[in-house]
């Protein structure tokens, strides 16, 4: 990643599949843990899919060579010349979140499709902009919440649709986990020296400037600056899919609550402990819960008013209420696909060829990011906050 001047083209001018069997190339911006799986993934799919990754960039020397020597793609330094290479049909972006907006708008600019790791945007505000910049260009933007190539979520909505729950007036789910000394922290890197191999300012970015901290950049889910935690790194999975299955809106108001229960000497400014209450017009009540300390799981499911959804691992079970067991049946359904990138990065690509439905386009990532930043902003406010539907923004209510 730099920050240098790359000028805007139209949509039609380069990056463009125009044949259903020809090669998909692909440039990877961000080489981290998350973007070396999306890699190792995408190599595989190599020559069964007939793609491959053509450009790889990182501000981190070792994570760059990495990344080429896996990939066998073109390395950069600079994400904006990885974006002038007119080779690449999509970009996948895979850096923190504080870039995704950016990134994802030079990429769409460039005339590139686009697959950005969730959540979408840092915030609302951005989500916007980028929900706006696909609708201008046409361009395919596919968000990274793998969970929606599971087609449960789906298919659940047209159970709803057709009235199978009755009313749903609650939706819960979870997403937890455990740690015994701190929370989402790592081994030290002694190979990261900044102004060697490594530019510091220039990942910083957006973000406000601070002396060089390794912490900040290896565990950078932890701070405010770059990432709301819980809410926009695992809440984000989970809401996204309760917006499919009961194709909601935005939420009306919502409320947060939480704090550092456990780890209370952490360096993270994050909670390792968040809830989330979301109203939506008309109902449900969306539930949210997490925490960094007891991985114990809650169930995944919808209650209405004459039965209630289960989701599992092999797809979701509709279970009548007492009163309506003899209006309401039962149903077993068995899903297909599931929260996999070579599914998700496969839709892309049908979307790009043959203009397939993408699984979290654009305007599902917006849903998204203004339901986890209602959270983040009333858990770090105190404060009941709402959603202001004219002017698209979120308000103290």
């Amino acid at each position: 990643m730099a920050a240098s001047g790359l000028a805007a083209v139209t949509a039609k001018s380069y990056g463009q599949v125009k044949g259903a069997n020809e090669r998909i190339r692909i440039g990877v911006i961000g080489a981290g843990g998350m973007a070396m799986g999306h890699m190792r993934t995408l190599v595989k799919m190599k020559e069964s899919d007939n793609i491959e990754i053509v450009a790889v960039c990182d501000l981190y020397q070792k994570r760059l060579d990495a990344a080429a020597k896996l990939t066998g793609g073109e390395p950069y330094k600079d994400y904006k010349a990885l974006l002038a290479n007119k080779n690449i049909d999509y970009v996948l972006i895979a850096t923190p979140e504080h870039w995704h907006m950016q990134m994802t708008l030079d990429a769409l600019s460039a005339g590139k499709h686009v697959y950005c790791e969730k959540p979408m945007t840092q915030n609302y505000e951005q989500a916007k902009r980028v929900v706006a910049k696909v609708k201008a260009t046409g361009l395919k933007m596919q968000v990274g919440v793998q969970g929606m190539s599971d087609d449960s979520y789906e298919t659940a909505r047209k159970y709803v649709k057709e009235g199978a729950l009755g009313k749903v007036v609650l939706a819960q789910i979870d997403y937890s986990r455990n740690h015994k000394d701190d929370f989402w922290v790592g081994a030290p890197d002694p190979d990261l020296k900044p102004g060697e191999n490594f530019d510091w300012n220039a990942w910083l970015g957006s973000a406000p400037k601070r002396p060089f901290d390794a912490e900040r950049f290896l565990h950078w889910r932890r701070y405010w600056d770059y990432s709301s935690g819980i809410a926009s790194d695992l809440f984000i999975h989970r809401v996204t899919r309760i917006i499919k299955a009961l194709d909601l809106g935005f939420p009306e108001r919502g409320v947060a609550s939480g704090g550092k229960f456990q780890f209370e000497d952490s360096k993270a400014e994050i909670p390792d402990t968040l809830n989330i209450l979301l109203d939506y017009p008309g109902g449900p009540t969306v539930q949210l819960v997490s925490s960094m300390a007891n991985d114990y799981k809650v169930d995944h499911l919808l209650r209405g008013h004459k039965a209630t959804l289960i989701f599992h691992n092999n797809g979701f079970t509709i279970k009548p209420q007492g009163l309506y067991k003899d209006e309401v049946k039962e149903v077993e359904y068995a899903k297909t696909g599931g929260e996999q990138l070579d599914l998700h990065h496969r839709n892309l690509q049908n979307a790009i060829r043959t203009n397939e439905a993408l699984r979290c386009d654009a305007e599902l990532g917006y849903k998204g990011v203004v339901a986890a930043e209602m959270g983040t902003q009333s858990y770090r406010k105190r404060q009941y906050m709402a959603w202001d539907k004219v002017k698209e923004r979120i308000v103290r209510a």
